[in-house]
This record gives C-alpha cells, sequence and structure tokens, in this order.
C-alpha cells in the first residue's frame, strides 16, 4: 500500500472507530498511526484496539504506529454548593484548599502544587478561558483573585494558568499507570501532555527506558520559552492547539505553530499538527473552507503528520474524515509551489558523514531523476535524516526492526518496509531494487540512490552512497 502523498495521518481512535472493519477502512482510507486517547475509555478499551490494529498490521503487510496519549494533570475546581454561581466583574473570588461546596464567594481548587505556584498577578482561566481570575494575594493554601471577566462557572471546570510555571509532574498517577500499561502493549509512541520543561521528558523518558518514543504536546507559555531544550531531548513534538489556544492570546497561536515546526524541522525531529484540523466533520460529512485550509497550511509548513482527534473518535464521519485528510494532502502536495516553499525552510547539516550522506543523496537523486532513494536503518536515525532534507524524490525505508518500522509511521514521506538487513553489498543493492519494484516505487531501467552502513547491520554507521540501475523483476 503505497501512499501517494508524503505528509502522515494520525487518527484517534474511539466508540465512533473501535470495530474491526472500521480501523481497517480508516486504514485503507489514510490512516498511518492511530492514536489512542487515555483521558477517554479504560485498559480494555484500549488493549482491543491494539490487539486489532496488530492484526491488520499482519494482514496488510503495512507497519502501523500506535502512539497512546496521556491525558496529564488535569487542573479542575471544586463543587458548588447550590449548582451553578455567576460571578460578577471586578467581584473578589477565593480559591483554596478546603473540600466543603463552594459558592459565590469561594471554591475548592483541590491541587496544592497549583496554589503553591500563585503569586500576586497570577492569571487563571476557567472553563476554557470563558472566566479570568487574577490573582491579588496568595499563600500556601488560598489564592484571593480579582474577577477579571465573570460569567457563569459550575461544578468541576477546567483551570489554566498561562503565565505561572506549576511545580507540578506532569505525570499523574493515573498517567503512570497508563503509561506501564501502554508500554505492556508495545505502543510506539508515548505523548505527554501540558509539558513545561526539558525535565519532564526526561522523567518520562526514564520511564520509557527506550520501550517507546516520546512525543512532547506543546500546549503551555513554559513550553513555548523552553521550546529548544525540549525539541532537544524529546523523539517527536506535537502542536497542541487546545490549550495552547487557552492559555495564550488566540491570535499567536499561528505564529506559534510555523515556529514549532520550524525548530522541529531543524533538529529533523518529527513534528504533528493537532487539534480541531477538521473539527465540523464530527457532525458534518464535509468541513469548513478554513478548515481546509488550515490543514493545507501546516502541510506548506512542512509538518511531518496531521492529526484527527474527535473527527474519528466520536465524531459521525469518521471515514469521511480520514478520506478528506488524505485528498487535502495529496492535492496540496501536487500544488507547483509546494516542494519550493517545502525547500525555502532547509534546515542546518550537523557535521557528521551521516548527515552528509544523506543530504547528498537527496541531491544526488534529485539531479538524475531516480525514481526512490533507499535507505537501510536499524535504529531509524538514518531515515530521520533522510526525511529531514524533505526531497521531492519517495524514500523507501528497509529495516529488520519491526519497531523502527512502527515508529517511523508518523514520519513525512518514509515508506518502511520491515525485511532482514543486507548481508553484503551485492545483496544490499539486489535487495534495494527488488523491494522498490515490488513496492510500486520503480520500473526496469530506473535509477535508485542507496543509503547504507559498513560492517552492514551496525546502527549508526551510514556511510555509503550507491546509485544503481532496477532491471527486469
Amino acid at each position: 500500500m503505497r501512499r501517494l502523498r508524503k505528509t502522515k495521518i494520525i487518527a484517534t481512535l474511539g466508540p465512533s472507530s473501535s470495530s474491526a472493519s472500521m480501523i481497517e477502512a480508516l486504514h485503507l482510507a489514510g490512516a498511518d498511526v492511530f492514536r489512542l486517547n487515555f483521558s477517554h475509555g479504560d485498559h480494555k478499551d484500549h488493549e482491543e484496539r491494539v490487539d486489532t490494529i496488530r492484526a491488520l498490521e499482519k494482514n496488510s503487510g503495512r507497519p502501523i504506529g500506535i502512539l497512546a496519549d496521556l491525558q496529564g494533570p488535569k487542573i479542575r475546581l471544586g463543587t458548588f454548593k447550590d449548582g451553578p454561581v455567576l460571578l460578577e466583574n471586578d467581584a473578589m473570588f477565593r480559591l483554596d484548599l478546603d473540600e466543603t461546596p463552594g459558592d459565590k464567594t469561594r471554591v475548592s481548587l483541590p491541587h496544592p502544587a497549583v496554589l503553591e505556584s500563585l503569586e500576586e498577578g497570577s492569571i487563571l482561566l476557567l472553563d476554557d478561558g470563558k472566566l479570568k481570575l487574577t490573582v491579588m494575594e496568595a499563600g500556601t493554601d488560598f489564592a484571593d483573585c480579582e474577577v477579571t471577566v465573570g460569567g457563569k462557572i459550575s461544578d468541576r471546570k477546567g483551570v489554566n494558568i498561562p503565565n505561572a510555571l506549576v511545580r507540578m509532574s506532569p505525570l499523574t498517577d493515573k498517567d503512570r499507570k497508563d503509561l506501564d500499561f501502554a508500554l505492556s502493549l508495545g505502543v510506539d509512541w508515548v505523548a505527554l501532555s501540558f509539558v513545561q520543561r526539558p525535565d519532564d521528558i526526561a522523567e518520562v523518558k526514564k520511564i520509557v527506558a527506550g520501550r517507546a518514543a516520546v512525543m512532547a504536546k506543546i500546549e503551555k507559555p513554559a513550553a513555548v520559552e523552553a521550546l529548544d531544550g525540549i525539541i532537544d531531548l524529546a523523539d517527536a513534538i506535537m502542536v497542541a492547539r487546545g490549550d495552547l489556544g487557552v492559555e495564550m492570546p488566540i491570535q499567536e497561536v499561528p505564529a506559534i505553530q510555523k515556529k514549532i515546526i520550524s525548530r522541529a524541522r531543524e533538529a529533523g525531529k518529527p513534528v504533528v499538527v493537532a487539534t480541531q484540523m477538521l473539527e465540523s466533520m464530527i457532525a458534518a460529512p464535509v468541513p469548513t473552507r478554513a478548515e481546509v485550509t488550515d490543514v493545507a497550511n501546516a502541510i506548506y509548513d512542512g509538518t511531518d503528520a496531521v492529526m484527527l482527534s474527535a473527527e474519528s473518535a466520536a465524531g459521525e464521519y469518521p471515514l469521511e474524515a480520514v478520506s478528506m485528510m488524505n485528498d487535502i494532502a495529496e492535492v496540496t502536495e501536487k500544488d507547483p509551489m509546494y516542494q519550493g516553499i517545502i525547500d525555502s525552510k532547509h534546515g542546518t547539516l550537523e557535521a557528521t558523514t551521516a548527515d552528509a550522506i544523506s543530504a547528498a543523496a537527496t541531491q544526488v537523486a534529485s539531479t538524475i531523476g531516480a525514481a526512490s532513494v533507499v535507505t537501510y536503518t536499524t535504529s531509524g536515525s538514518t531515515a530521520l535524516r533522510a526525511a529531514r532534507e524533505r526531497g521531492k524524490t519517495p524514500v523507501l525505508v528497509l529495516t529488520p526492526s519491526l519497531k523502527t518500522a512502527r515508529t517511523l509511521a508518523l514520519v513525512w514521506g518514509l515508506h518502511c518496509v520491515h525485511t532482514s538487513d543486507a548481508k553484503n553489498f551485492a545483496e544490499m543493492v539486489d535487495k534495494a531494487c527488488k523491494i522498490s519494484f515490488a513496492e510500486g516505487f520503480t520500473r526496469p531501467g530506473d535509477r535508485v540512490v542507496i543509503m547504507a552502513g559498513v560492517p552492514f547491520g551496525t546502527p549508526g554507521s551510514t556511510n555509503i552512497l550507491r546509485i544503481a540501475w532496477v532491471g527486469e523483476q
């Protein structure tokens, strides 16, 4: 199954997309990676979905990636004694640790670490930013606030704190249990919510211990400020525009999205754009023109993948949403301006043999009109370098590691095949030509550019560039 686009598609599974027939249909329509949202569903649900995906993978012969998205710390208010209350502008309102049901003067905020992080001038946004409080005085167990933007508030509404670094781990007790379970299922990616600093990534990577790749979700101002350090430690980045659009002025989100994509591309780290991409398709069979433009703009910026959330998980038209995302990506990438825009945002190469070989392979393939670039990789690092070049020639990845093939399923432009490693130079060329032909990339008489490393099977040893002709197969 060869995609006619290089941008990958991540589809979230949920009530609308849990059956084996629907998961297969979504994969055929364009889903390269499936997301398990641990904010919803129980472990049994997720296990059944993983089993279904792995069975589909075996039957289709195509590596499929699985992303486990952890819920993260959800900061919520307590309850109110007599139902919703109206907070009026300029009124004073206290947040404290007292779990007694609240009223129009106070309510519980049962998060000691949050209260300890607040100081005079801190801003709190309630109910997805509908209400705004400004802290006038704070202690270790309370915060007296002025209502800056009032409105009706009710039980358990969410709280965002845009201008404070909250001294709490991004992993809750629930997240730790979910993480252990997800790793036991063999997921390929783990997405960490509400990252604030590089140390958050380091904490999770220590637990994961190489069993999966770690994706940092950028959805807080503190994460934007610490972006370079987070990118250095994370294996991939997600532009999570939901909370980002609440905690920062919404008009700044497009520029921040472009900045994150650009920085991730420069570092050679995969980047995903997510949240509300085709939101109207939750209830309608076609998206708005603005949504189509939003998806296309992310593709023009060179994002590795675009993600569907509720559209495929709980919407009425999950298959149509994936098909539409696929169609947008195909048409956008056919635009004559697309490759020029992509080429104008090229990152700086590292002074390594592997980077030099990858850049040279892309250039040589373009110059001679090669049908494909074939890269052998065990760890995936060579393939990531090839993807960072964002060349116009298709990249075929041959790897003896099924885990690596699954992980690379969300990376721009990579078509992964799980196969045994080459044992010698002649086999390297022969296997590259045969598989390139079998996968539909080449015809007899075409040329392929091959990247590999000697000694064969040694991770990180890319040091060979070879041009080969594809003969009769």
